[in-house]
């Protein structure tokens, strides 16, 4: 996970956008306005960012719910006589 959240930050252009964020929401077209690249590079851009911090979201989710299947497991074996 910290891979792809480096290579996103990586990119000055990326860095940028999330501080832009950070003000608010903004469609796409106005992000993109401070930059001199097309709206399907800023929609690229935008994806790289959403997988890097999806993935930790996905993480925690996976990690939760193996978490809670463990502990089912266990209160079923403890209920069998």
């Amino acid at each position: 996970m910290p891979c792809l959240i480096f290579g996103a930050l990586a990119d000055p252009t990326r860095r940028a956008i999330l501080a832009r964020l950070n003000e608010g929401e903004a469609p796409v077209s106005q992000l993109a306005q401070p930059f001199s690249i097309s709206l399907p590079a800023m929609s690229r851009h935008l994806k790289v960012l959403e997988a890097a911090y999806m993935e930790k979201y996905r993480r925690h989710w996976d990690e939760s719910l193996n978490r809670l299947e463990r502990h089912l497991g266990e209160l079923q074996r403890k209920a069998k006589p």
